[in-house]
């Protein structure tokens, strides 16, 4: 047994968009040498006026203790992006590094679509560990590069020894209807082809490692079907 192996997966719901029913989430790894890995942290505490489309719901900290977890206990934080539904509480976690692609945190530093959020995201350089593309963390557990929805986007693969390999797609493919061959840009995608050639980057992987669990990030039909917090994929 690989003692830094990734041992077990939680999902939480942390909050929503009411209007389309659309779950706001984020995920917490653990290793079988204790480690905890957070997958993105979620709204901020406050949302702002121009972001009135989210609601928060119980947050990732509420979360986290239900398992009896503290903000000290997290080890890593990764961060598919910084969007404001996903690297909201990133500063909560003062123990924490935080894992980022290199194209994505630079390209936020002088990004008006980050700005907001900049106090959660924007954490010392000793605690940032910068990647470049698709990367191996440890085992079990590998950053897939999917730039698109925002450059240095990033997915994430997750190897559990009884469930097998779960691919978290976050907003490279936030709804299964998506997940296709088949283009659909509906002309709203500032970069509809770097979308399209990480839904195929995806769509290959899932099928040379015959991936059998695809979530995808902001699916509210599927989530109604997977296992959350408290409960746990192993």
């Amino acid at each position: 047994m690989n003692q830094q192996a990734a041992k077990r997966l939680y999902l939480m719901q942390v909050g929503l968009m009411p209007d389309y029913q659309i779950p706001i989430v984020c995920y917490l790894v653990q290793t079988n040498d204790d480690r905890n890995i957070l997958i993105d942290s979620g709204l901020p505490e406050v949302i702002p006026d121009e972001a009135a489309e989210f609601k928060n719901g119980h947050d990732v900290i509420e979360q986290l203790a239900i398992i009896g977890l503290k903000p000290d206990d997290i080890d890593t934080v990764i961060s598919t992006h910084y969007d404001i539904d996903h690297a909201g509480r990133h500063a909560a976690f003062p123990k924490a590094r935080y894992v980022v692609q290199r194209v994505h945190h630079l390209d936020a530093a002088s990004s008006p679509r980050f700005a907001p959020l900049r106090a959660e995201w924007d954490q010392p350089p000793e605690r940032v560990q910068l990647v470049n593309g698709d990367t191996e963390l440890l085992p079990g557990l590998e950053l897939i590069e999917t730039s698109g929805h925002v450059p240095g986007h990033q997915s994430v693969l997750v190897r559990l020894p009884k469930t097998g390999t779960i691919l978290l797609t976050v907003d490279a493919v936030p709804f299964a209807e998506g997940f296709t061959r088949t283009a659909q840009d509906d002309g709203s995608n500032p970069d509809a082809e770097a979308i399209r050639i990480s839904t195929l980057k995806l769509l290959d992987l899932a099928e040379r490692e015959q991936i059998e669990l695809v979530i995808f990030g902001h699916d509210g039909a599927q989530w109604e079907g997977l296992k959350k917090l408290p409960e746990y994929y192993e």
